[in-house]
């Protein structure tokens, strides 16, 4: 049985709570907030924390395996929706802070736990640990002692990798040298990051390109690809292209996501299409980042479905990320009949087929991407059968094919 922790619950994380529920792998669930939609209080809650908790809530199945720890990541909620921004990392409501306290719970309750027998399918005998980067350091350590095995799960590339990137991206666009936040953790996070690696039985990524990463860790245990899913396809027709090619770039506004490649490729086209930046700024005070944001319609956040819909009203996606794990945008966008441009360092080249469903382009390359957006402006057929290839092919990546996968992964390691 399974032990699983993340104190937030995106996505990934959600479905992954899911497989191991439905297979009957999951004894107990840490998080810190598991929002009841039922409650009185959410009567009461202004919108904008109502949305908030309300992303919090899990399957009613495991509300009785759940255990949470809320105080710190309440605090921190409402700190962001009162405008306050915490010290990166040491702030005593960082996210860090959040993912370490929570970390710190689990390692104790494991520390309670008597050591597994080999009869693992049975009910409370926890045998696993199931957790991710920043929050396994304590619990992977606890497990070790308690000869628990433990599995990681490395939503982006090793970070040695990305630092070297970023340090790159410093000297070539240093007017965005602020929005490479990844730039600030210390180096005691980053040895954290480690020694998680070095503990971990089994790791999952969601990528080749993050698979490729670990190649300069200190990784040792066997390193699992399993893909995410995408959400199901929209049952209407796929719009025809747009008299004026319609771009979305949807993510963090910051470099990690190579936004200044997008933004000269656009400008490079002198008006031929209209750009839409869906996303938070990651830092203030970027020049370019600012300018951007008053000259480009700017969608600072959206719930999920209106999200979709924005995918599903435009006819290109673009992601140039310098340094990326998987990017669900991709799948979200093909799934909505949305064709995606993508660089080789997210999962692009794990689900687009060049030429086909979307284009795979070379990072830091504003002249790539404007190629293939004036590609598209001149051929709209082109772009139609581009628009249908992709939501066929977004069809295949299910995410009942991602909880199988894991599912199957916990089994061999829980047997071995």
């Amino acid at each position: 049985m399974i032990l699983f922790s993340h104190p937030i619950g995106n996505e990934n994380v959600r479905e992954a709570l899911i497989a191991f529920d439905r297979t009957g792998l999951l004894s107990e669930f840490w998080t810190t907030i598991s929002w009841n939609s039922k409650s009185a209080i959410n009567r009461v809650l202004p919108r904008s924390l109502h949305e908030l908790f309300s992303r919090r809530s899990f399957p009613e199945s495991v509300r009785s395996r759940t255990y949470t720890v809320p105080v710190r990541e309440t605090l921190r909620l409402f700190a962001g929706a009162a405008g306050f921004s915490p010290r990166h990392e040491t702030g005593a409501v960082s996210i860090d802070a959040v993912f370490r306290g929570l970390d710190t719970r689990v390692a104790e309750r494991l520390r309670k736990i008597d050591p597994p027998s080999r009869n693992y399918g049975a009910a409370g005998n926890i045998r696993t640990v199931y957790a991710y980067e920043d929050g396994a350091l304590e619990s992977f350590r606890a497990a070790r002692d308690r000869n628990f095995q433990r599995i990681y799960d490395l939503p982006i590339g090793y970070w040695r990798v990305g630092q070297r990137i970023f340090a790159e991206e410093a000297e070539r666009e240093p007017e965005w040298a602020s929005t490479l936040t990844g730039t600030l953790d210390s180096a005691a996070k980053l040895a954290r990051k480690d020694d998680e690696l070095r503990l971990a039985t089994r790791v999952i990524v969601a990528s080749t390109f993050t698979k490729q990463t670990l190649a300069e860790s200190p990784c040792t245990a066997k390193v699992d690809i399993v893909s995410y899913g995408a959400p199901p396809a929209v049952s209407r027709e796929i719009a025809k292209p747009s008299r004026r090619l319609k771009v979305l770039f949807a993510g963090s506004l910051g470099q990690r996501k190579g936004l200044s490649y997008l933004l000269k490729a656009i400008d490079s086209l002198k008006g031929g299409v209209e750009l839409t930046l869906l996303g938070r700024k990651v830092a203030a005070g970027c020049a370019p980042l600012e300018s951007a944001v008053r000259t480009h319609r700017w969608l600072p956040s959206l719930s999920h479905g209106a999200v979709l819909r924005e995918m599903r009203d435009h006819d290109v996606l673009v992601l140039p990320s310098l340094f990326e794990g998987f990017g669900l945008v991709i799948l979200e966008a093909m799934a909505q009949g949305t064709p995606v441009i993508a660089t080789e360092h997210t999962a692009g080249p794990d689900v687009i087929e060049n030429g086909t469903d979307g284009f795979i382009v070379p990072v830091r390359s504003a002249e790539a991407i404007a190629e293939k957006l004036d590609l598209l402006v001149c051929d709209p057929d082109r772009l139609l059968s581009m628009k249908e290839a992709a939501q066929c092919k977004a069809q295949s990546f299910r995410w009942e094919s991602y909880r199988e996968g894991l599912a199957r992964v916990a089994r061999e390691v829980m047997e071995s």
